[in-house]
C-alpha cells in the first residue's frame, strides 16, 4: 500500500485548525521558494516560526536551530528540506508529540510519510502548503 494524501475535507479542516506553523528550512533569502511561501502564510495571519540553524531571524521572527529548540507548541511542520531528511525530522515530530507535518511539493519520502501517520500525525506530502491553501479557503 502506497502513501496517499488526506482528502481536501480533512485538509481544509487541518488547515482552518492551524495558527503557528514551524518552517524547517525556511531560507532568509527572498527569492528562495520557503521564503516566499512563509511570507505568504505570514500575511494570512499565520505565526510563523522559522527553523534554520546558523541564522537569528527570518521574516521578523526569531529561529530555532531543532524543533526541539522552539519553547511553545506549534500546529504544523511544513518541511523545506530534502526527502532524505524526512526522517529524522519525523522523530523530531514524534518525539515533541507534534499533531501535523506538511512535506512541501517535490518532496517525497514515503517510508518517512507512512511512519507519521501511522503514529497518529496527519501528514500531507509532495503539495504546497500555500497553493492548497489558497485553493482551499475558497472552496
Amino acid at each position: 500500500m502506497s502513501f496517499a494524501n488526506p482528502d481536501d475535507a480533512l485538509v481544509h479542516a487541518l488547515l482552518r485548525r492551524v495558527r503557528s506553523l514551524a518552517v524547517v528550512g525556511l531560507s532568509p533569502q527572498p527569492a528562495r521558494p520557503s521564503h516566499a511561501v512563509a511570507r505568504a502564510m505570514q500575511a494570512y495571519g499565520f505565526h510563523i516560526v522559522p527553523v534554520r540553524p546558523l541564522v537569528d531571524s527570518v521574516l521578523g521572527e526569531r529561529a530555532y536551530a531543532r524543533l526541539a529548540d522552539i519553547p511553545f507548541p506549534v500546529d504544523l511542520v511544513n518541511v523545506f528540506r530534502a526527502a532524505e531528511h524526512l526522517p529524522a525530522i519525523v522523530d523530531a515530530c514524534l518525539a515533541l508529540h507534534l499533531p501535523a507535518i506538511w512535506i512541501q511539493e517535490g518532496i517525497v519520502n514515503e517510508a518517512a510519510a507512512q511512519r507519521a501517520r501511522d503514529a497518529g500525525m496527519t501528514v500531507v506530502m509532495d503539495r504546497c502548503l500555500l497553493k492548497e491553501y489558497v485553493r482551499l479557503k475558497t472552496a
